[in-house]
């Protein structure tokens, strides 16, 4: 069929029409071109109907050109499109060819902008022709002839005559009639196919709070949200472009198994933020469970959040999944004895220098989608599976065995939120002692004063802020006893205590570890510090292996799922609803927003499901949602989201206006909180000159329709188990708007990258992060002698088999390398500006400055790394703390803050 194809075009004796020799690319000016050398070069028919693209072009005549009847301006629309992804060989790929060649495949219709609601809406119409075609890119145009009387082009109806989807990327007006003779329509969203929804309406790139909007858009607008919101029914079809709420109904796989049933998070039992419904099938063997979206298909999102093309080669999500579960029996049947623990440190070191040699993957397998991680020998009949050293290891053989490290990595790892500072003594558990035990501590103020003797008394060590806390005690204890029911995993209330030293490093003093009444047993505890007896500092290395495993649960479940992703969905969702794309906060909230309800999706299928990848490598097992659940319900506020308040909760940091940022740090060198607050001023900055030119008047705040509905919905809906919070902030002035619009974009973009991009490099090497502690403490068992004598012969073993397994780690070091990857279309916030913000020169001199901001704080932060004066981020081995450094190339590189979270 190509080659008759291809003997058609050169058979024909005539050119079908010529280009033009001017192409206008997007909708940038600047980048005006000649295409071509040649006046008069022929067509060409795209062979590859993967996506039809449409680049920006103007007729050979000046594009102001006016029409000789003078109430009439000739106007050329130049459209830049892509096609759904098809095959060239498929009939309806030949056809949709066949349509751009010979047919007239679009229809453009001009609105006005300018009309007096009570009448009707004149149009003006013309089809549109392909005139190039350029890699996946292809150009379309139609020409117009306006009437003066016809007013301001306000929008642009889009028909699409193909029998694929096809993907609207700009649509750039040409002529006379417009102000600079350019007018831009950013659209970046589809038009479905001749067969279902060929006609869409996409806005000019002009910004309208609802009271100032043309009388001729008022009503598009008021359409565009209610088709946006959906009627709540029904289940979405891939095409849809409807954004609701459900509870997550859908982690669980009732109707496989019931081991593999889970409770429902939202709701009275389980608090949860809302995610976006799909409307599948209900469980038939749990009613209010959702079904498994099928083989074929991806988990639901609305069209317009699916990831681009290139972010689809660097990580394709149904494609991974697929993958993913194809490697991990092949994991298993390579490693042997996968389920008991490594036999000695080498064999971990072997997974960096040797690598997983792997049984053949039929099919390419993940190999073709990770090919990072993979090398193939003996001509291509093996796979071997390998990995990078992670910088850290890189730097530093030993960094995961130090107590030092360990401490460092609560203000300069990869969760550095949760260290808070000791005000009261002793310290004492909110849980009922009825049913947990003792609440005050068993760490007693004699061992304190003991560890700190020579600096200060304990009382001293208080007064002056130098005691520090990482607690999981109330949050692990009530589920203790659930989780020692699974097999190959165990768990314990904790607390850690540290000690600032002179030097503004942080010393570990002192662990406990508690273990509940249970099994006809009292409360168990003991408390742990570094010693200089060999069998002490064992059982202190493992009882910091089982804090490490502590963190990473939380790290991943709830500062990182939790406070991002899974927090961020209910403002993607409510965003679409309520704002309109004219409005001008959806589109400063827009870029933020890119790519997370399908990453989210994604998790849900993979890895925070049943028995997916979370589950089967962190120590609460099938208990890690409730867990997150528990979190959300008694630790997570909005207002607390908001970095100075996070500080100032924690004792992090107190109100000073005389410091930089309006607070002093209680730890001076704490990185993640000096670089943090750097970006969240500039991000405030930026939102601070962006809302107070949309809102000159405070009182346009209140009176603003789609803003007071978009925040009543994120409260009431996106989080309907918080409504009733006193916390939450009112939306009344522009700085009531900006605190909020802060928070959000920064836990999309600073607060995100931190917890995020260097997971692989502080986690890879996982003894240093072990996302699972699999046996008690020797010391809880020591009435059992055999277990004891084993220790004390080889307490090495017995931390070996504490740690991870080799499949469970061999799965998390698969997943952080994805997860900790910047895509090479990655969005970096100051370095990519929205076209409709460069179209106000206003918002383009803010956005500069902002940009600007962001380019001095790399400088500030390579400085700070290299200020030997500050050890948090400088020393001997110590990699430098770069995660809030805004920019990065592609790939694995522990810097970087894009708009959004997107992996």
């Amino acid at each position: 069929m190509l080659a008759q194809f291809q003997l058609l075009q050169s058979n024909s004796t005539k050119t079908l029409f010529s280009f033009p020799k001017l192409f206008v690319h997007g909708n940038d000016p600047t980048l005006l071109r000649h295409s071509f050398q040649k006046k008069n070069k022929n067509a060409r028919v795209a062979t590859d109907n993967t996506r039809l693209c449409v680049k920006a072009t103007a007729s050979e005549k000046t594009a102001s050109e006016v029409l000789t009847t003078s109430s009439n301006f000739k106007v050329t629309a130049i459209v830049t499109a892509q096609l759904s992804d098809s095959s060239i060989l498929s009939v309806t790929g030949w056809k949709d060819e066949f349509l751009d060649l010979f047919g007239r495949p679009l229809t453009l219709e001009l609105v006005s902008a300018e009309l007096d609601p009570r009448s009707a809406r004149p149009t003006i119409k013309a089809k549109a022709h392909k005139v190039d075609e350029e890699g996946d890119d292809v150009t379309y145009k139609a020409e117009f002839k306006v009437p003066s009387s016809f007013g301001n082009v306000g929008a642009v109806y889009v028909e699409n005559r193909h029998d694929l989807e096809i993907y609207i990327k700009d649509i750039v007006l040409l002529g006379q009639l417009f102000p600079n003779d350019k007018l831009n329509v950013t659209c970046n969203s589809w038009v479905q196919s001749n067969d279902d929804d060929p006609k869409r309406v996409f806005f000019a790139n002009k910004s309208y709070l609802p009271s100032n909007t043309p009388d001729g858009l008022k009503q598009l607008r008021e359409d565009e949200l209610v088709s946006l919101r959906g009627n709540g029914l029904d289940e979405r079809k891939e095409s849809d472009r409807i954004y609701d709420y459900d509870v997550y109904n859908d982690l669980g796989d009732p109707d496989k198994s019931s081991e593999l049933q889970r409770p429902i998070l939202g709701g009275q039992q389980f608090p949860y933020p809302r995610r976006c419904r799909t409307g599948r099938e209900r469980c038939k063997n749990d009613s209010l469970s959702e079904s498994k979206p099928t083989a074929n298909n991806s988990p639901y999102v609305p069209r317009d959040e699916g990831f681009s093309k290139i972010k689809n080669t660097v990580f394709n999500g149904r494609k991974y999944y697929a993958a993913l579960h194809s490697l991990l029996p092949n994991l298993k049947g390579t490693l042997e004895k996968s389920d008991e623990g490594f036999t000695h440190f080498p064999a971990i070191d072997a997974l960096f220098k040797d690598g997983v040699q792997l049984q053949p993957l039929h099919g390419g397998g993940i190999s073709s989608i990770l090919p990072s991680l993979f090398r193939t020998v003996d001509e291509i009949t093996e796979e071997v599976l390998c990995f990078d050293v992670p910088r850290t290891m890189e730097r530093d053989n030993f960094f995961w065995f130090r107590d030092e490290e360990f401490a460092r990595q609560t203000l300069a790892g990869v969760n550095p939120c949760c260290l808070q500072l000791v005000t009261e003594w002793p310290l004492k558990s909110k849980l009922d002692p009825e049913i947990y035990g003792p609440a005050e501590s068993a760490i007693s103020k004699e061992l304190i004063e003991k560890e700190i003797k020579g600096y200060c008394t304990l009382d001293q060590a208080i007064q002056q802020k130098k005691l520090f806390l990482l607690d999981y005690h109330d949050l692990l204890l009530p589920y203790v006893e659930k989780v020692r029911e699974l097999k190959g995993t165990t768990l314990y209330g904790s607390r850690t205590l540290f000690f600032l030293t002179d030097s503004g490093s942080l010393r570990p003093l002192a662990i406990e570890l508690t273990r509940p009444p249970m099994d006809g047993k009292e409360q168990w505890r003991e408390v742990f510090a570094p010693t200089w007896y060999s069998t002490g500092i064992w059982l202190w290395r493992l009882a910091k292996a089982h804090v490490l495993a502590h963190d990473s649960g939380y790290h991943q479940l709830i500062t990182h799922w939790l406070r991002t992703h899974c927090a961020t969905e209910p403002y993607v969702i409510a965003t679409n609803r309520q704002l309109s794309v004219l409005h001008p906060i959806y589109k400063l909230l827009d870029p933020h927003f890119r790519f997370t309800l399908e990453i989210n999706a994604f998790a849900r299928q993979s890895l925070i499901n049943a028995n997916g990848i979370i589950e089967s490598t962190f120590s609460p097992g099938k208990y890690s949602f409730e867990l997150s659940s528990i979190a959300y319900d008694k630790l997570w506020q909005f207002d607390l989201e908001a970095l100075p308040n996070d500080l100032i909760n924690r004792g992090m940091a107190v109100e000073d206006p005389n410091a930089p940022h309006g607070l002093k740090l209680t730890i001076e060198d704490y990185p993640y909180a000096n670089d943090g607050l750097l970006i969240w001023d500039a991000i405030k900055t930026w939102i601070t000159d962006y809302v107070n030119h949309y809102y000159p008047d405070p009182a346009l705040v209140e009176s603003d329709g789609e803003l007071q509905e978009w925040w009543t919905e994120i409260r009431t809906v996106g989080h309907a188990d918080k409504k009733d919070e006193p916390w939450w902030p009112v939306l009344k002035t522009p700085a009531d708007l900006i605190g909020i619009l802060t928070t959000i974009v920064w836990v999309t973009s600073g607060h995100h990258a931190a917890v995020n991009f260097g997971q692989y490099d502080f986690s890879g090497y996982f003894p240093s992060r072990p996302t699972i502690a699999r046996t008690n403490v020797p010391t809880e068992e020591k009435y059992d002698e055999e277990k004891w004598e084993k220790f004390l012969e080889k307490p090495g073993v017995a931390l070996l088999n504490c740690f991870p397994s080799p499949l469970q780690a061999t799965t998390v070091l698969i997943v952080l390398s994805v997860l900790s990857d910047h895509s090479p279309d990655e969005q970096y916030m100051g370095e990519y500006m929205e076209t409709a913000w460069g179209d106000n020169p206003v918002i383009k001199a803010a956005f500069e400055r902002f940009s600007g901001k962001l380019k001095e704080i790399e400088g500030i932060i390579d400085a700070k790394n290299t200020d030997r004066s500050l050890h948090n981020r400088n020393g001997a081995g110590i990699m430098p703390y770069e995660l809030l450094k805004p920019s990065s190339p592609a790939g694995v590189t522990s810097r970087g803050v894009p708009y959004s979270i997107s992996i």
